[in-house]
């Protein structure tokens, strides 16, 4: 978190004169716990260090109050960081970085996204991502809803595979509504940890945020559905791979790390997620040789198993029904490959 040199302009400040770079409200169900320690389970890349000295120079409010570090956070509580200098993910800076392209006419660009590469730019990422990349190699695009220039939906960092850019205000318009309505095409591969007793399905869960940890998210059910948005996957199994399977997911909805979250709900993490627990051996054998399979399966793919292979549109002119494919990367090939010899070699799997 950046920090705050001059704390007396910062306490004489009024709210208008400073810029938001967090904004969180404690759940229902939130414990008692000091202000410095949520924040460190709420910002992503922030050390506790730097965390309390932005409290002890008074860029946190908890219902509009400067804190020090020990105020309990409680249900209910909005807490929020303030600074004098806008948030570095607004600060955008034209990058060199090549793209490739699926497909570009004057109205939209389709491209392939590597794993690895932020789509843009956000705490602790403020440079390489595909943003940067983009108003590099196109002038003036078309901001979104959250001002973020030429961005129709957004992939995670380490997966990857197609987006569509829109290039013009109507395109943006018009591509952002058939992503709104469900009428979008998007179609991913991943591999899973376990097998299926069934060939297909779908699964049906309300994402939100975690409750305790903001870097996840969550299904949540029954009486507390209302705490996260609808979200609905359909799933096929395309191959057995002795531990783990490789399938295909559809998507109706585009909440934020559905498939990893919709998989894992269903006891199906997806393959070196470390994000959601798929870093860790869920399936197998205890055979130390078997131990050493995994991590070098991991090695070769060193992310979550998942790729945007498909997507499908209408075009925002031409009101032609457009798709595109593109191959599953290298590393995602490898560690297939790798699973296959194993599970036709083994008598366990």
């Amino acid at each position: 978190m950046p920090q705050v040199t001059n704390t007396e302009e910062l306490d004489d400040a009024h709210d208008d004169d400073l810029f938001e770079h967090h904004q969180f409200t404690a759940s229902d169900g939130q414990e008692p716990l000091r202000v410095d320690k949520y924040l460190m389970n709420f910002i992503e890349n922030a050390t506790r260090s730097k965390i309390q000295q932005s409290i002890k120079d008074g860029a946190v409010r908890v219902n509009d109050e400067v804190v020090k570090s020990n105020y309990k956070v409680k249900a209910g509580d909005r807490i929020r960081v303030l600074f004098k200098h806008p948030p570095h993910e607004n600060l955008l800076v034209a990058e060199d970085i090549p793209l490739d392209i699926v497909y570009e006419d004057d109205s939209l660009v389709v491209v392939n996204k590597p794993a690895g590469m932020v789509v843009h730019p956000g705490h602790g990422n403020y440079s390489g991502t595909l943003i940067n990349a983009l108003i590099h190699h196109f002038e003036n695009l078309p901001n979104n809803s959250s001002n973020r220039p030429g961005l129709v939906h957004r992939i995670d960092k380490d997966t990857s595979g197609l987006l569509v850019v829109a290039k013009t205000e109507n395109a943006m318009s018009y591509l952002s509504a058939q992503f709104a309505a469900k009428t979008s095409e998007r179609e991913y591969i991943a591999i899973v940890w376990g097998n299926f007793d069934e060939e297909s399905g779908t699964v049906e869960g309300n994402i939100g945020r975690h409750p305790k940890n903001r870097l996840q998210n969550y299904v949540w059910s029954g009486e507390e559905a209302y705490k996260g948005k609808p979200a609905v996957t359909h799933w096929n199994v395309i191959e057995g791979l002795g531990y783990v399977t490789m399938i295909s997911c559809k998507l109706e909805t585009g909440r934020t790390h559905q498939i990893r979250v919709h998989m894992k709900h269903i006891g199906h993490t997806l393959f070196n997620d470390e994000r959601y627990g798929g870093d860790k051996i869920l399936k197998g054998t205890s055979f130390t040789k078997y131990k050493q399979f995994v991590d070098n399966c991991m090695k070769v793919l060193p992310r979550q198993a998942l790729h945007a292979k498909t997507l499908g549109f209408e075009h925002p002119v031409t009101k032609q029904w457009m798709s595109f494919n593109c191959d599953i990367p290298d590393d995602m090939k490898n560690c297939i490959e790798k699973w296959r010899v194993y599970a036709a070699n083994s008598k366990d799997a």
